[in-house]
């Protein structure tokens, strides 16, 4: 009785963990999944967790993982605006972003992500040339805009993958793409080189020029401003020496009243110059102005 009891509970339990597998199944966070009920898309699930479905033929779960998945497309060539044959090749981030759309489209192939990834590269294959077209060869090797014009480019092709995507309804979107090579054909490389050097030699001849007509500019404002500065300072010293011969005029005037008073004074200044700093001199006692000393008492020279 008690074997059949447990055989009993091993069967039920059984049938549950059946029950549970025909209809529950589980979503990762790393996964989107899509719930087609007789072959069609009828529920797409996003969030993570438990959840629940008809048993088949009813009901099926498809997933896919919704990381963000990495490509790099072929080599494909294009022309320039410039008329230079340039080979390109993107390197592209994608992510399912609505796994009701993406099922209808990609759900049928073996492996889903790869035939995805197949479309696009179809599809930025013609976008790339046709953008590559609109810019000149400069624009994607200039070294004077630190890749300003190359980064342009590369958001161009970006917005045109999305808008090509959102069009057609693939339930995915691009979140990042940069170009990941670039190559000129051998046989047009030498001849682009001569360009890109004879073009470097233009910019330089400029540069040249115009830092030669600056440095030309700068001199001929320092000698203006120099030629002001003397022509300002002879000003200044033939005033000073127009007001010092007046002074000296005058004072001619007055000791031509009385020459030998003049001379006493001009002797007394000199000897006051020569015995202001406690001096010992030694001379000849009729050295002018040392003749004055003549007669003047010891004690009043110490004083």
């Amino acid at each position: 009785m008690k074997r059949n009891l447990f055989t009993l509970s091993i069967g039920l339990l059984l049938f549950l963990i059946f029950g549970l597998l025909l209809f529950v199944f589980q979503v990762r966070q790393s996964e989107v999944a899509v719930v087609t009920t007789f072959g069609k898309p009828t529920r797409p699930i996003t969030e993570a967790g438990r959840h629940y479905k008809w048993p088949w033929p009813i009901q099926k779960v498809y997933k896919f993982d919704k990381r963000i998945q990495n490509f790099e497309d072929r080599l494909t060539e294009g022309l320039t605006k410039d008329s230079f044959n340039l080979l390109t090749s993107v390197y592209v981030g994608w992510q399912i972003t609505d796994p009701a759309a993406f099922f209808p489209k990609f759900a049928g192939s073996l492996n889903s992500i790869s035939e995805a990834e197949r479309k696009l590269e179809e599809r930025l294959g013609n976008l790339k040339s046709a953008i590559v077209g609109q810019h000149a060869l400069s624009d994607f090797v200039s070294t004077s805009d630190n890749a300003a014009s190359l980064l342009g480019i590369e958001h161009e092709m970006l917005e045109a993958i999305q808008a090509q995507i959102t069009t057609n309804n693939w339930g995915l979107e691009v979140r990042f793409l940069g170009i990941k090579k670039l190559q000129l054909p051998e046989s047009v490389s030498k001849t682009v080189f001569d360009r890109m050097q004879a073009e470097r030699k233009v910019l330089s001849d400029t540069s040249q020029s115009e830092g030669e007509a600056e440095a030309a500019k700068i001199h001929s404002e320092a000698d203006r401003k120099a030629a002001v500065m003397l022509s300002d300072a002879d000003s200044q010293a033939t005033q000073i020496r127009a007001k010092g011969e007046a002074q000296a005029a005058e004072s001619l005037a007055v000791f031509q009243q009385d020459p030998e008073l003049a001379k006493f004074i001009f002797q007394l200044d000199a000897l006051k110059d020569s015995l202001k700093d406690h001096s010992t001199l030694i001379f000849d006692a009729n050295t002018p102005p040392f003749g004055l000393l003549h007669g003047v008492s010891t004690n009043l020279l110490k004083k």
